[in-house]
């Protein structure tokens, strides 16, 4: 007989490699007429060759709801997966809690968010949202590291859109939001791009960042043109390939991974093209998760920047603005991974200090031949303390010309500490490369020690 829908088996099957998988806790729950009533499928399996855990809701099986031989199930998978040091993958599709079970459900529900916060920057951790992920659902699937949903199918929300009306709980509306990490056209896409997202980071924090295998020239000379954010990306990385996540939101901020080097990096860049790159509240945020996840898994990053500033607007500030750059801000000063920024065009005001600075703890920090570096941008500068200084044998562009030359240029930045080295466009890729086999054995030299030693 014809079907028209996926099964959970199917779904687990599309994203572990051919004849990988296997089941546990197959007959929990198994009553002596046969039927079975946990509405989940858990089990273990290969993503090219690595060890991956993975559970799946089944919508057939009382439409996935959660019940407390449910959440036994994960919570069994979740203790496999960290004595082992392997990611989960959490597959997201059913109507809830069972109502008969009262205060019962609402107890599997936690026992699920404590398995999930006891491996949060132990394993990653990537949920699919392949049907309805609703209510006390959407918060578990909100505290993985990546979500990947599909356009069209996926249905996310806390509260039922047939309550709250209007464009609630669809893909796109999760992925403006932040909560999409990746947006599939259909459940071939999605498992594509779960492969893809585990192929580019560790199975565990204790294993360090992935290695790829690329016949791309390390010392490969980039074209003379830093104003594309995306292109430079994909000048810089190894073959061209960057993995970009969530497009949809907060979108001045790029962030996403690609190898360089031969060696998986995290990628947080402000975009010149939008907005300015001037940082919003959503793009701060968004650049200080990633920069957090980076950070647990040791995965070097790299900073790329092009931005007047930090978006000033009512909403900005209403959001509250300042509450999310302290986000961005803390997120690099915490953080231990080895950390290479670029200043590809303009770092005025609190970009500079904000975007991955020596001041907030890069490693090393370059600027491109051309880039704009100071506390404001020339126009402004000259309008406000030179602008007594125009006459009709002084223009303001000669002034303006003047300033940028004397008080914002690289050679200003490198002269006081603030830049290490002034790089032209074309050597970036070498240069970087440089840099991050520089700092490749930093972590694994942050050793405590109980005290020094004393002197004779």
């Amino acid at each position: 007989m014809e079907r028209n829908k996926t099964t959970c088996v199917e779904r687990i099957l599309s994203v572990l490699d051919p004849e990988s998988f296997v089941e546990i806790g197959a007959y929990v729950g198994k009553n002596a007429d046969g039927s079975d009533l946990t509405g989940v499928v858990c089990g273990y399996g290969a993503v090219d060759g690595r060890l991956v855990y993975i559970f799946s809701q089944d919508p057939d099986r009382r439409l996935g709801a959660m019940d407390v031989r449910h959440a036994a199930k994960i919570e069994r998978l979740y203790q496999m997966a960290l004595s082992n040091g392997a990611p989960v993958i959490g597959i997201f599709d059913s109507a809830g809690a069972p109502v008969e079970d009262g205060a019962e459900a609402l107890d599997a529900y936690g026992r699920v968010m404590r398995c999930v916060t006891r491996a949060s920057g132990v394993i990653p951790q990537i949920a699919y949202v392949a049907g309805v992920c609703a209510g006390m659902s959407a918060t578990v699937a909100a505290m993985f590291d990546f979500t990947v949903m599909i356009n069209g199918k996926s249905r996310y929300y806390i509260t039922s859109p047939f309550i709250l009306g209007g464009e609630v709980g669809t893909a796109a509306a999760a992925a403006e939001s932040g909560v999409a990490s990746l947006l599939a056209e259909d459940e071939q896409g999605a498992a594509a791009d779960i492969r893809k997202l585990l192929s580019m980071i560790p199975s565990n924090n204790a294993d360090g960042t992935e290695t790829v295998q690329s016949c791309d020239d390390l010392n490969r000379v980039l074209s003379n043109d830093a104003a594309d954010m995306r292109m430079l990306i994909g000048s810089i990385a190894d073959d061209g390939k960057f993995l970009s996540l969530q497009d949809a939101y907060g979108k001045e901020m790029i962030v996403g991974f690609a190898s360089i080097g031969y060696y998986v990096c995290g990628i947080v860049a402000s975009d010149g093209l939008v907005e300015q790159g001037a940082i919003s509240p959503d793009g701060a945020r968004k650049a200080a998760r990633f920069i957090s996840f980076c950070d647990c898994f040791d995965i070097p990053l790299l900073t790329l920047v092009d931005s007047v500033g930090v978006l000033a607007t009512a909403s900005a500030e209403r959001d509250p603005a300042a509450s999310a750059l302290a986000r961005l801000a803390q997120s690099y000063a915490t953080s231990r991974n080895a950390k290479v920024t670029v200043i590809t065009g303009k770092a005025y005001g609190s970009s500079l200090t904000l975007m991955g600075s020596h001041a907030v703890g890069a490693d090393t920090v370059m600027a491109v031949e051309n880039a704009c570096i100071g506390t404001l941008s020339p126009e402004s500068a000259v309008a406000f303390l030179w602008n007594d200084r125009i006459t009709p044998d002084v223009s303001r562009e000669s002034l303006e010309a003047k300033w940028k030359e004397e008080h914002a240029s690289p050679l200003a930045a490198a002269g006081c500490g603030v830049v290490d080295d002034i790089v032209p466009v074309c050597e970036l890729r070498s240069r970087i490369c440089a840099a991050f086999y520089m700092l490749s054995r930093k972590s694994s030299l942050a050793i405590d020690r109980r005290h020094p030693n004393l002197p004779l």
